[in-house]
């Protein structure tokens, strides 16, 4: 990707910075200091945040993180009493105020203009946008692709711009793009939307999601809830049956992991809390190996490896913890026999994370559901294996062959 704000432009692929054209040499810090807060325009970046990007979670002095901010000023030409790019915030951290064209290298090769939109893919293109939640939270969302008209129920680790970059999300994105207009969006606490959002709840997620689908101008429309999502999707379903015209819940449970009968699966989620506090986005610890033993433990090495970066960028380990707590505290079983649209239920033969007996509950309760084995350990379908047609042969099939009722 590439992010150009005034005649500054950030090359991450050739890892470099170029000032009118010409590279600019910095330090390696200083550089994914500009790189962290390019991709996340307008937004305020916390201390805490930089600390978990930057510094992977070392301890630094204020002095420090200073020290970096002054030398990413004076790289791009801005300073500390300009604040034309790199603006302080009082105590709490900062904000790029300059405005970003982000592109890929489609857009370079091609000369196609960049203006405000950033490209995805040749074909593709995506424009972020922000709206607001019933508390006040700020919500980044996006539409890209063409077709029938699908929203994925935002869940953790995502990040609308970089999603399009990771070796674990780029290709669904692709492949959803061929047959729906995906409008997906960061969840509160992740990604693009607020990170110091302070309410992590059932209601709070699907308010944000209400916001999303009334700002993106959506009327009726197919929602798309995996993991998380699912009971979300299912929360929002209920509330607004006239809009869903078809609900597909892919490894989702009706109930989280701290409230189910079994202790072996409260403390697992107990022992995976622990880790995230303390092993958030580091690459190479035994976190990440357990991690992707959990929900990827069919990934490539390339998949493997973009866990931390993943992690790092998406939010952090603060806000991983209170996301994941609140995941596991989830319950719509009383909403099951309530919901009244059509309903797809696909879920792994052997997802770690979510039981296949959490699939079923959702399939058995729901009235009239279709459901779907697929035979994957992954929580998360990759593109390598034989699931990954079946996952979008079951969801095409649904929605598309199908009149919507």
């Amino acid at each position: 990707m590439k992010f150009r704000f005034g005649d500054c432009e950030i090359d991450t692929g050739q890892h470099r910075l170029l000032v009118n054209g010409a590279i600019r040499e910095v330090e390696p810090q200083v550089f994914d200091l500009l790189r962290h807060m390019a991709e996340n325009p307008g937004r305020l970046v916390a201390h805490d945040e930089l600390i978990e990007t930057i510094w992977q979670g070392r301890i630094v002095s204020d002095s420090a993180i200073s020290a970096r901010i002054s030398a990413a000023r004076s790289a791009v030409g801005d300073d500390g009493s300009r604040q034309a790019i790199i603006k302080t915030v009082p105590k709490r951290g900062f904000r790029f105020v300059a405005d970003v064209d982000v592109l890929d290298e489609t857009d370079e090769a091609t000369g196609a203009d960049t203006d405000t939109t950033s490209r995805t893919r040749p074909g593709a293109r995506q424009r972020v946008r922000f709206c607001t939640s019933q508390d006040r939270a700020r919500i980044a969302y996006a539409k890209s692709g063409e077709g029938y008209p699908l929203v994925r129920t935002g869940h953790w680790l995502t990040h609308l711009e970089h999603d399009w970059e990771s070796p674990i999300w780029h290709p669904f994105l692709s492949r959803v793009g061929r047959d729906f207009q995906i409008t997906r969006y960061d969840q509160r606490g992740n990604g693009l939307s607020d990170w110091s959002a302070d309410a992590f709840s059932l209601d709070r997620f699907v308010e944000d999601l209400e916001a999303v689908v009334d700002a993106a101008g959506l009327d009726r429309f197919a929602l798309y809830g995996t993991s998380q999502g699912a009971p979300i999707s299912i929360a929002y379903a209920v509330r607004h049956p006239e809009r869903v015209t078809h609900l597909i819940l892919h490894g989702g449970f009706a109930i989280g992991r701290l409230l189910r009968d079994t202790e072996e699966e409260r403390e697992q989620a107990e022992a995976l809390l622990t880790l995230i506090r303390h092993s958030w986005g580091k690459a190479d610890s035994a976190f990440i190996k357990s991690f992707a033993s959990l929900f990827i433990p069919d990934s490539t090495s390339v998949q493997l490896e973009s866990l931390a970066d993943l992690q790092r960028r998406t939010t952090s380990a603060e806000n991983a913890a209170r996301l994941r707590a609140s995941i596991d505290d989830l319950d719509v079983r009383e909403l099951l026999h309530r919901v009244a649209v059509p309903t797809l239920v696909i879920h792994a033969r052997k997802d770690a994370i979510q039981p296949l007996e959490e699939g079923r509950r959702l399939a058995s309760t729901i009235p009239d559901a279709e459901f779907v084995t697929l035979e994957s350990k992954n929580h998360v379908i990759l593109d390598h294996e034989p699931a990954w047609e079946a996952l979008f042969e079951a969801i095409r099939g649904f929605v598309l062959d199908r009149p919507s009722p």
